[in-house]
């Protein structure tokens, strides 16, 4: 379908004008008219706004778009995901949980992100309390401190394997390896 008969038709169904839609994209009503004749091609920014403002996935209009919309999707992505991952540094799942839930429709493989970075917070959790067991029969602080230092390892290295599109670690989802494929 093309961009701008979508747009029109994500516009109906929100039951918006072009005036309407015009006021919260800060592009003309002429403009978005235009759009939905397929009198123009919208750049990249515009498409930002208007999916913002029909509540919709920016994907939705690159899917059949240019090269370059497609690449400023994807780094979009990638960000988002690569933050996913970094929120495993602080073994709270509450953070990880309120970042998936704001873009687990915005964005693709955002699920398979979020199983991985609570997997490896709920292993950190568990290392965390056989470390504190162990410290507190046998005084002994390593399996703790090393514990937690491997996990914000993996949480930093899973961040930079996601921005650089390769494959993270999680060994018990194995969806994970095909992530940038």
């Amino acid at each position: 379908m093309e961009t701008g008969k979508l747009i029109k038709e994500l516009r109906i169904k929100k039951g918006m004008t072009q005036e309407e839609l015009a006021d919260k994209t800060e592009v003309s009503a002429r403009t978005i008219q235009r759009i939905e004749n397929g009198e123009v091609e919208p750049r990249a920014y515009t498409l930002h706004m208007i999916a913002k403002a029909l509540d919709v996935d920016f994907s939705l209009f690159v899917a059949s778009g240019t090269d370059e919309n497609q690449e400023l999707l994807k780094v979009a992505n990638n960000h988002w995901s690569a933050l996913l991952h970094l929120s495993g540094l602080i073994p709270l799942i509450f953070p990880t949980f309120i970042l998936w839930n704001h873009k687990k429709n915005k964005t693709k493989e955002m699920s398979n992100h979020f199983r991985a970075a609570i997997t490896l917070q709920l292993i950190i959790w568990v290392i965390s309390f056989v470390g504190l067991w162990i410290y507190w029969r046998v005084n002994q602080p390593i399996p703790l401190i090393s514990g937690l230092l491997a996990g914000g390892l993996i949480s930093v290295m899973n961040t930079i394997f996601v921005i650089t599109g390769k494959p993270y670690i999680n060994p018990f989802i194995k969806s994970a390896e095909t992530n940038g494929k």
